[in-house]
């Protein structure tokens, strides 16, 4: 009797044990693969797994940016049975009724860069505070007027896709504050869905509809780069500056050649890594309804809508680009 019951007790033992250090696997869903800025996301995001010690992460993405695209990743990643999704959304409400059927099979879901609607995820971390990253934007637009001595001048935007959630937060953001800044006369906001090719074409007409134009605002990764080398290819620098939010890796040389007098973003990596601490902590069932760990990194508190801000954006230009473009 008493060796069944030690038997038993064994078994019993090492089943807990064996729970106790069951992977965790969190799928990183970037709106697409091959942008930079989901990639520098991905080694924030293995960086957490690391420590964390019991994660696995499985970076993964459309390679177009489209919502249909990532509903057929996200379809995949439930199939697999993973534990939670942490996804940078190409649209905010097409993806809802996937993100549902996997929180009803017990999968945990956080949005992060691009948000998903309240009803398809738990939390909702935001780069920073998103008043702060539109303002930071018409700044920056300001101060490269004052650099070409303007008093007053055109500036276009040129955004992502038309349905990103974030783009059109700080666009929304943005328009607010321009009263505060009168030098700033927004013409238009053109869309390159987070394309190379395509942003780069919206910027040569952008610079091509509007002659005087003065500024390009992107707050896209991928659109300031693209508008800065048509500014160059078009024979503009010194007379058009590119601004926005984009990754000092990738806006050395914009800067260095005079396209760019200077832009933001806050760290990608941190970003990636934050995000991976959510969904652990959803996962364990360490996160409540009022904060979450972003281990290094501290807590997030989070409002009533289940989202909370990182940091706030940092501003690039020649005094630091050298050091931070080694970095990410």
């Amino acid at each position: 009797m008493k060796i069944k019951t030690s038997l038993i007790l064994t078994v019993a033992a090492l089943a807990l044990s064996g729970s106790a250090i069951a992977e965790v696997k969190i799928a990183l869903v970037a709106k697409s693969l091959g942008n930079g800025f989901f990639e520098a996301a991905n080694v924030g995001a293995q960086e957490a797994a690391k420590e964390l010690g019991d994660v696995k992460v499985i970076y993964t993405g459309p390679t177009t940016t489209t919502a249909e695209a990532q509903i057929e990743v996200l379809n995949g990643l439930i199939a697999q049975g993973v534990d939670a999704i942490a996804i940078s959304a190409n649209d905010p409400d097409a993806v809802v009724p996937v993100l549902k059927k996997a929180m009803q099979r017990g999968i945990k879901v956080v949005s992060w860069d691009s948000g998903v609607a309240k009803a398809g995820r738990q939390i909702h971390l935001n780069p920073s505070n998103n008043a702060l990253i539109g303002e930071t934007n018409v700044k920056l637009a300001a101060e490269a007027l004052k650099a070409l001595n303007v008093e007053k001048g055109d500036v276009a935007i040129l955004s992502a896709t038309p349905t990103s959630t974030n783009q059109n937060t700080w666009i929304a953001e943005m328009k607010k504050v321009l009263p505060q800044y009168p030098s700033v006369n927004l013409v238009t906001v053109a869309y390159g869905d987070d394309l190379s090719d395509k942003s780069y074409r919206e910027a040569v007409g952008l610079l091509k509809t509007y002659p005087d134009l003065k500024v390009i605002v992107s707050p896209s990764s991928v659109g300031i780069v693209a508008a800065a080398q048509a500014v160059k290819d078009q024979g503009k620098i010194g007379k058009v500056y590119v601004t926005g939010l984009g990754l000092p890796s990738e806006m050395a040389g914009a800067v260095k050649s005079g396209a760019s007098k200077s832009f933001a973003i806050w760290n990608p990596i941190d970003l990636g890594y934050a995000a991976t601490y959510l969904a652990d902590d959803l996962v364990k069932g360490t996160a409540t309804k009022q904060e979450a760990s972003m281990g290094k990194l501290g807590k997030v508190k989070l409002d009533a809508d289940g989202s909370g801000a990182m940091a706030e954006p940092f501003v690039y230009d020649a005094s630091n680009i050298d050091k931070f473009s080694k970095i990410f």
